[in-house]
């Protein structure tokens, strides 16, 4: 769809761009040692902290890959929800307070406290820089996806803003202003969605069975990037088109026409007794390189909305197929264990003062990021049912909701969640620059650096970090940003948890034990996801049969393997220290 930018939506970004780099200038006057630019000096108080755990969290991921899965495919959208919260879970019971104890600044101090070993610190920085840039993919994906309605730029030109910003932001301040930009705009970001909530229920549901609505649309790009819609030209002059909208529902209960004001149960029983329409999608390439690709309207019940299993990722769940199952366990397995895993989530419990406070921000931040996950089911379905959706990109569903209620809920929220994805992007590049400085220039060469130059060397790094972004953000533009995201947390949880893990309830655990197990889960996870079918057929342009693994998501092998190949190796090796 071609974007309409609105001068009050350019004005409320552009306020809240510049109120962030204001906080980052301003806290980056008072950030002069290493301690202060990586962990903000361990004084940040543990409600904020909690809150700017959501934050870190509730990334572009959450917000629009989650949403657009909803709007799309239905509740399979709202299990990526489940497996996110429930990944808190094992960061609370398990990670929270021992992590505090152990580590300093990375997650490979606290690896590397009882041995002292450069392999540890070398693998675990490794470890560190390739889950932040898989996760930083899909949030400069995100960026992209909103600078389009907002300021009508393309999609490389909004990649290209938010890595100015986010190199600005993480060079003046590091860790301390990321911490405030999390906490504010993770607050901002749950009461703008309850908001959008409200008045998704207020509005109802309506029913729409026109015989257009039910009509085919087709996207034919030519071999010299012309573009046409349903066989006329792409645009608003005389003779050209563009793409309609979608996204209704094609029968109510008893044969109505629109509900009214609904409580939140009474909306999920009357989309559950309705009959909604889903779009699938069909490409053909021609022999001169044309491709066409057909969206046919799928009428489905909504009970059938209501349940897993309508999206490519868990297709065949319901039926008897042993991968799809397998592919699914998989994710979800990944889900779980990599929320304790990533780099930018575990160096934030070094930003409290003690093991109790990194505890109570956790439970803080359970408490956010759940109310939020709750709020996207209807969010979701709202998109799904609210007849403004383009059918060619599913990220685009949150921000063309808002836009269907006005002008000053699109501005918000394509603000905020702009401001969301800045601060995602800021933590992990605080983490992967932590992991550059400390353990690989500190810990593995073992350079002696003052505090300044470590603070120097990681505003580089962070420059660095962020143009690797800002390319990876163009290349992946057309995946949905949340399935990019499970393949971080899949290298994440294969990589460091087992490690991790290991470490705090094994006594046996050995340095060549910890080395082994996250070089074998980085190198097998990245492998599996480089020669998956969704690779094969969305990066590479090959047929997805061609792949050579049998699903997609590895965590359910990658993962009890790097849990072995740790025991294997410590058990053969000799324990050189106790953790």
């Amino acid at each position: 769809m071609i974007p309409d930018p609105s001068a009050l939506a350019i004005a409320v970004f552009a306020s809240f761009v510049l109120f962030t780099l204001a906080l980052s200038f301003y806290l980056g006057r008072k950030t002069r040692s290493a301690a202060g630019y990586y962990t903000a000096g361990g004084g940040v108080p543990w409600f904020v902290n909690g809150v700017a755990f959501a934050g870190d969290y509730l990334s572009a991921a959450s917000f629009l890959g989650i949403c657009g899965m909803i709007s799309f495919y239905g509740y399979d959208g709202f299990l990526y929800s489940i497996g996110f919260l429930g990944g808190w879970v094992v960061a609370l019971l398990v990670i929270a307070e021992p992590l505090k104890r152990l580590g300093k600044y990375t997650f490979a101090d606290a690896l590397d406290k009882a041995f002292n070993s450069r392999g540890i610190k070398l693998t675990a920085a490794i470890s560190t820089l390739v889950v932040s840039v898989f996760y930083l993919i899909p949030q400069m994906v995100g960026a992209g996806v909103l600078i389009r309605p907002l300021l009508g730029f393309p999609h490389w030109a909004g990649v290209c803003i938010v890595g100015a910003v986010v190199t600005l932001i993480v060079a003046t301040a590091g860790m301390a202003s990321t911490t405030w930009v999390q906490f504010i705009k993770g607050g901002l970001l749950v009461l703008f969605a309850a908001g959008l909530t409200v008045m998704i229920l207020q509005r109802g549901l309506k029913a729409d069975a026109s015989a257009e609505s039910l009509q085919p649309q087709t996207v034919t790009i030519r071999p010299d990037g012309k573009k046409l819609i349903n066989g006329l030209p792409q645009g608003r002059g005389e003779g050209e088109t563009d793409l309609r909208p979608v996204g209704h529902i094609s029968k109510l209960p008893h044969g109505a026409s629109e509900t009214g004001p609904l409580n939140p149960v009474e909306f999920l029983g009357t989309l559950r007794d309705s009959e909604v329409v889903l779009w699938t999608a069909k490409t053909v390439t021609a022999d001169d390189g044309t491709k066409t690709t057909t969206y046919t309207p799928k009428p489905t019940s909504g009970a059938d909305v209501l349940r897993p299993g309508n999206s490519p990722t868990f297709k065949g769940i319901q039926g008897d197929s042993i991968p799809a199952k397998l592919n699914f366990v998989s994710l979800m397995l990944a889900l779980f264990c990599g929320t304790a895993s990533l780099p930018h989530i575990l160096i934030r419990y070094y930003t409290v003062k003690d093991a109790a406070a990194a505890r109570k921000s956790t439970v803080v931040g359970i408490a956010t990021i759940g109310g939020f996950y709750i709020l996207t089911l209807f969010l979701g379905l709202g998109a799904m049912t609210g007849g403004n959706l383009d059918v060619t990109n599913s990220n685009m569903a949150a921000p063309l909701l808002a836009k269907s209620f006005g002008t000053w809920p699109f501005a918000l929220i394509s603000a905020v969640a702009f401001t969301t994805v800045l601060g995602t992007v800021s933590g992990l590049i605080v983490a992967a620059s932590g992991a550059i400085v400390h353990d690989l220039l500190g810990g593995t060469l073992k350079l002696t650096l003052t505090d300044g130059a470590k603070v120097r060397i990681g505003k580089l790094s962070s420059i660095g970090v962020g143009l690797i972004a800002v390319a990876l953000g163009i290349v992946f533009e057309k995946m949905n940003v949340n399935f990019l995201v499970g393949w971080a947390f899949s290298v994440a949880a294969s990589a460091n948890l087992p490690a991790l893990v290991m470490l705090l309830f094994w006594k046996r655990t050995t340095a060549s034990g910890i080395i082994a197990s996250i070089t074998v889960g980085m190198l097998t996870s990245l492998g599996w996801i480089l020669l998956s079918g969704d690779t094969f057929k969305d990066v590479y342009g090959l047929p997805a049969e061609q792949s050579p693994v049998p699903f997609s998501q590895p965590g359910i092998a990658t993962i009890p393997l790097s849990f072995a190949v740790l025991v294997a190796v410590s058990l053969m090796g000799r324990r050189k220290g106790a953790p």
